[in-house]
């Protein structure tokens, strides 16, 4: 296992490695959302990545891992305990997504160098950072109405957005990870945010990995077979 000073050497060497600029095909087809269920009984961890058609929110495929859980709770270094099921969930994948939104922060990290950066440069994809709480950084008080933005900044750099997808529903936080500029980000998640505060693909991506920890939990407790 990688310690803790290897994994922070080695968000520091990666972290150049991020492209902040807008690498998208012309045409998104197809998105994908990450999310990832801890079981609270024990070391399991399932990641979940949902497909869907970008244009009509269709689910056109859904591929969930589950595992033990192999880096410790550590502030900061949450990729190194969520890359690995969500690593073998996307290698099992029959098709490739345009793009991916990740459940949780991209630049707008301690190391500028979370999650959606650190899965973005590992796979070579554009990847959106959404994450549902602050991990760092300041921002102004956001006007109640969907679509309001205010920047998040930390020692005076520009690290993300806070972003408003329901009306007087609390904000999300957008930052970029790997290929997609700040505001394609952000129009992006509000675009994908139709009905709920998060965005359909965390939503559906939530839902599907819940369900295979679920079953992968019920599979090991299944008493062997007589024959």
């Amino acid at each position: 296992m990688i310690t803790e000073a290897a994994a922070i050497a080695l968000q520091q060497e990666l972290r150049h490695q991020v492209i902040t600029t807008d690498m998208l095909p012309a045409d998104i087809r197809i998105i994908a959302g990450t999310d990832v269920e801890y079981d609270k009984d024990t070391d399991l961890i399932c990641g979940s990545i949902v497909l869907l058609d970008y244009h009509t929110r269709e689910v056109l495929e859904v591929s969930s891992h589950t595992t033990q859980v192999t880096f410790p709770y550590i502030p900061g270094l949450f990729s190194f305990r969520e890359m690995p099921p969500l690593l073998a969930a996307y290698g099992q994948l029959r098709r490739e997504p345009d793009l991916i939104i990740c459940d949780g922060q991209g630049l707008a990290h301690q190391r500028r160098f979370g999650l959606a950066c650190h899965f973005g440069v590992t796979i070579d994809k554009p990847v959106i950072g959404c994450g549902k709480t602050r991990l760092c950084g300041s921002y102004d008080e956001l006007p109640a109405a969907r679509g309001s933005v205010a920047p998040l900044y930390e020692g005076g750099e520009h690290i993300g957005n806070a972003l408003r997808t329901q009306t007087g529903i609390n904000p999300v936080f957008v930052s970029c990870g790997h290929k997609v500029s700040l505001p394609t980000a952000t129009d992006i998640v509000l675009a994908m945010a139709t009905q709920y505060r998060l965005p359909e693909t965390t939503r559906l991506a939530d839902h599907y990995a819940r369900i295979a920890l679920l079953e992968y939990k019920s599979a090991q407790n299944t008493p062997p077979s007589s024959i």
